[in-house]
């Protein structure tokens, strides 16, 4: 692991709320130089004269977030530090607090990276047109001018604030599980924050917790923070399996996002997910607008519709979904990579929430966790397959003017290039930031999907 002031590799997660790619700042690097002057640049740009920070476990992140705190301060701006803790408790601690924040992580990926999420006060956003492209300029100026000049009042204050407790408390505020059934649970926290605030979130509920990883470990000794990647959940499913429970929670790097295990130990979808916590939330709110990506399960607008909801369907990415919860007052949304967005919550996503609501739904019934996700799973679906290509606007045009004109056949470009048959439909959407071009496929059953997903791949890797 790099020292703290060492440069590090940087990327851009498209859809967080971040500051990632800062390659065209200085070369390849993100440093705390780099950071001090972000600091500076996010409370000129916002107008913030307070924020907080907080920070994961990486070992680059506590030098990261003192020195944007530093750029902050000598603007004037009054700097609350939470320490450790994960995406989502800083969202509450935007949220609680009426703060801007900065969240110093690298969420899911490797232990060589870092980065941070930003966002307004109340969790609002900062995306590309509100507010990021304007804060990168003013680095890119200061890096060559040698830095701002200290703000004419003097410096801002830098205080304490352990957020912890207060972010469990009201977490469980919110989702009543005093009353379920005893259920046995393993938790895989990957060695990231999920083992600092499950803990906290559980204690002293009806629920026999077997931990899993709970170490904090910014190089992830036993597997990448990215349950996304089916490799990374192995260790989780065999668990569950050795230790007859009831289900198994993983948790990514910077724990905003939560992936289920059956007691089987097969995966829960994240659209089933959706449809789950979207059927509970609708129960509380009826009529209410649900919002899920253009990549979830047909089954999410189909459910949504039973419950009585308003399905709204979006682009993929933080910054678009959050904008459409506060545009439609919804109650809810969900994306297919496990991002969860509550309107208790800010309209910020946290996976902790919706773990909670996983357990309620199941500890308030007596059958099996895949028994109750099995009317949310009504559809074969490929998964994210990803492509490397020299050249993704013409592989993308050619599948284009393959579909195009197709009898029962519609087209929908409002994120990459959305195919809807009868009874089946697939999504590719280049990548913002590598040579790849991302294929989601479902249809009705499985032979349809492969033959779909294959005819796509064969034109996409022509």
């Amino acid at each position: 692991m790099a020292a703290p002031t060492d440069p590090l590799p940087c990327t851009d997660l498209s859809g967080l709320v971040k500051a990632y790619d800062v390659r065209g700042l200085v070369p390849d690097q993100w440093d705390e130089t780099t950071a001090e002057l972000f600091g500076a640049a996010f409370v000129q740009v916002t107008g913030a004269r307070a924020l907080v920070t907080g920070h994961d476990m990486r070992a680059t992140s506590p030098g990261l977030a003192r020195a944007f705190a530093r750029g902050a301060v000598a603007q004037g701006a009054d700097v609350t530090e939470t320490g450790l803790c994960s995406t989502d408790q800083l969202y509450y601690a935007s949220g609680a607090l009426g703060l801007p924040g900065a969240m110093f992580t690298a969420s899911h990926n490797p232990a060589r990276y870092n980065g941070i999420k930003m966002c307004r006060a109340g969790a609002a956003p900062v995306g590309q047109d509100s507010g990021l492209a304007e804060i990168r300029s003013l680095v890119e100026r200061w890096t060559d001018t040698g830095g701002p000049a200290p703000a004419p009042g003097g410096s801002g204050t830098v205080t304490g604030h352990d957020t912890l407790r207060e972010y469990a408390n009201h977490l469980r505020t919110l989702v009543d599980l005093t009353a379920i059934r005893p259920l046995k649970v393993v938790v895989d926290a990957g060695n990231g924050m999920g083992g600092h605030t499950v803990p906290a979130v559980l204690a002293g509920l009806p629920l026999d917790v077997v931990p899993m990883y709970f170490e904090l470990d910014g190089s992830f000794p036993n597997h990448e923070a990215n349950p996304l990647d089916p490799k990374n959940i192995v260790d989780l499913q065999a668990r569950v399996l050795a230790e007859g429970a009831d289900l198994g929670l993983a948790f990514d790097g910077d724990a905003d996002r939560c992936f289920v295990v059956d007691e089987r130990g097969e995966p829960v979808s994240p659209s089933a997910v959706t449809a789950l916590v979207a059927t509970r939330e609708l129960a509380r709110r009826p009529g209410a607008t649900v919002l899920h990506n253009l990549i979830t399960s047909r089954a999410v607008a189909e459910v949504i519709h039973e419950a009585g909801g308003t399905p709204v369907r979006t682009r993929v990415g933080h910054s678009f979904i959050k904008a459409e919860m506060a545009r439609t007052g919804a109650v809810f949304g969900g994306e297919h990579s496990a991002h969860y967005y509550f309107a208790d919550f800010w309209n910020a996503d946290t996976g902790m929430l919706a773990a909670l609501h996983v357990l309620a739904a199941l500890g308030g019934q007596d059958g099996t966790l895949s028994a109750l996700t099995r009317r949310f799973e009504r559809y074969a679906a490929s998964g994210e397959v990803n492509s490397t290509v020299g050249d993704a606007a013409g592989r993308l045009g050619a599948v284009r003017e393959a579909w195009s004109g197709r009898p029962g056949v519609t087209l929908d470009e409002t994120d990459g290039l959305t195919v809807n048959g009868p009874d089946w439909w697939f999504n590719l959407r280049p990548s913002n930031t590598e040579p790849l071009l991302r294929l989601n496929a479902e249809a009705r059953d499985e032979r349809t999907m492969a033959r779909l997903r294959d005819d796509v791949l064969a034109l996409v890797r022509a």
